[in-house]
């Protein structure tokens, strides 16, 4: 029985073992299998503190409040109405910054300094079109992480100068009493005492008629925007997917697993052609379109959760004219 993460980190731990894979220490007379069965444990406990991954512990998952579709026959004059935008939702749990999934986001201490001891739901954004950039940046690792791997200050550097591009765009205030119009209030209040240019409210406006919101998203999206949010303004904050919040786009989106990779051709030799994918319902269907050359090049891993957008689905539930968007944040 061969442990992985037995190899060569571990001979700078200090103990008294032959760190090779399938070597024993000098002298040992005992049962292999109760050494592994304890020892082995104690082994893996003890390079988990020496690697410090004991120090990456996971927030349980946040219980967000989710959009459903926009449909039509809404009396439009009785919901806020924002934009869409294309960032990474962030948590603020009163004490530090969390994903969707409930992963530490390790922002700058200075980003987060002045918000306060109450959770706030928003989007980590920095403009229109940059969902990759403000993606790559909150996987990449606080500084102390990139330092221990021994990256050069340089590094460092434009780590720091990427988060000052970065605002915390607030939407709304998980878990406090009141109405969304209510909650819009204590957010400028908050944003107003936090004071600082980095942290922000969504703009948030009403519309008149089901024609006028169309015609704004229509100019979002020319602008390169994503599409609307709206938000009831009587909506109390409840976990989960709320008919209280839609999303409206258009176009469709939804989210499939990677099963395969399919080779490119022609100009795409060497590269991915398409991925396959496999939807909740167990729909699998190619995604071949709407993929850089450097996404070609490193395709999403197999296991990973994709978006794609779509328009409508055939009548074996197969989505119309999928084209791929982004890998989902973990």
């Amino acid at each position: 029985m061969n442990f992985p993460l037995i190899g060569k980190r571990c001979q700078a731990i200090a103990f008294p073992l032959n760190c090779k894979r399938t070597g024993w220490p000098s002298g040992f007379t005992l049962n292999r299998n109760r050494f592994i069965s304890f020892h082995g444990l104690l082994l893996i406990g003890l390079l988990v503190t020496s690697l410090g991954l004991a120090d990456k512990s996971f927030a349980d998952k946040p219980k967000l409040q989710l959009a459903t579709v926009y449909h039509k026959g809404l009396a439009i004059t009785d919901y806020w109405v924002s934009e869409k935008l294309d960032g990474v939702r962030g948590y603020w749990d009163g004490k530090r910054l969390l994903s969707r999934q409930g992963y530490p986001i390790d922002a700058p201490a200075w980003f987060t300094a002045r918000l306060p001891a109450q959770p706030l739901d928003g989007e980590l954004w920095m403009r229109r079109g940059q969902f990759e950039a403000v993606s790559a940046l909150v996987r990449s690792g606080s500084k102390d992480d990139q330092l221990s791997q021994g990256n050069t200050r340089q590094v460092n550097k434009r780590q720091v100068d990427s988060w000052r591009q970065v605002k915390f765009m607030l939407f709304d205030l998980p878990h406090a009493s009141g109405t969304f119009t209510q909650r819009l209030r204590q957010l400028r209040n908050i944003v107003q005492a936090v004071d600082q240019d980095w942290i922000q409210l969504i703009k948030q406006r009403r519309v008149s008629s089901d024609s006028a919101l169309m015609a704004w998203l229509e100019q979002v999206v020319a602008e390169g925007g994503e599409g609307l949010m709206l938000h009831h303004q009587d909506a109390l904050y409840r976990e989960g997917r709320s008919t209280d919040l839609l999303k409206l786009k258009l176009w469709q989106d939804a989210e499939a697993k990677v099963i395969g990779h399919q080779p490119g051709k022609g100009k795409y030799t060497g590269m991915l052609g398409a991925l396959l994918v496999e939807t909740p319902t167990g729909i699998r269907f190619k995604l071949g379109s709407g993929f850089t050359d450097q996404q070609r090049k490193n395709p999403p891993a197999i296991g990973s959760i994709v978006t794609y957008k779509y328009t409508g689905v055939s009548a074996k539930g197969v989505p119309r004219f999928a084209s791929f968007m982004r890998v989902r944040q973990p």
